[in-house]
């Protein structure tokens, strides 16, 4: 079993930053993959970074590449989302996710979730 926890939402004006965390608890061992998603209002949840427990191996969508980035500290069970350049597209609520088995884009492949955090970009 993993607990997932994130923080560091918010409300920011356009073209600023934040960063998000996700604390990783219970038997993070069994983690193959750690992933970012996003949900707005009346849309369907969509990827956003994803990157191995171990290794080196990162995924982004084109929405975010080269503004957003994922990173980890094993040592503290931490998973990061640095954002920015954000933009009011982004606003939506993140979700943090692990991955038992695979590396991937689809929420459908992850197997436990955070309960999210708000993303606020005013224009």
């Amino acid at each position: 079993q993993v607990q997932l926890r994130e923080s560091g939402g918010g409300l920011v004006q356009a073209g600023g930053s934040l960063r998000l965390s996700c604390a990783a608890s219970g038997r993070t061992f069994s983690v193959y993959a750690m992933g970012w998603f996003r949900q707005a209002p009346g849309k369907e949840r969509e990827f956003v970074a994803a990157m191995r427990w171990t290794g080196v191996s990162t995924y982004y969508a084109d929405s975010v590449k080269g503004r957003f980035t994922i990173s980890r500290d094993n040592t503290k069970n931490m998973v990061y989302l640095q954002m920015n350049s954000l933009k009011p597209e982004d606003t939506a609520v993140y979700y943090c996710a692990a991955s038992l088995r695979i590396l991937s884009t689809r929420s459908s492949e992850y197997d436990y979730w955070g309960q999210g955090t708000q993303v606020t970009v005013s224009s």
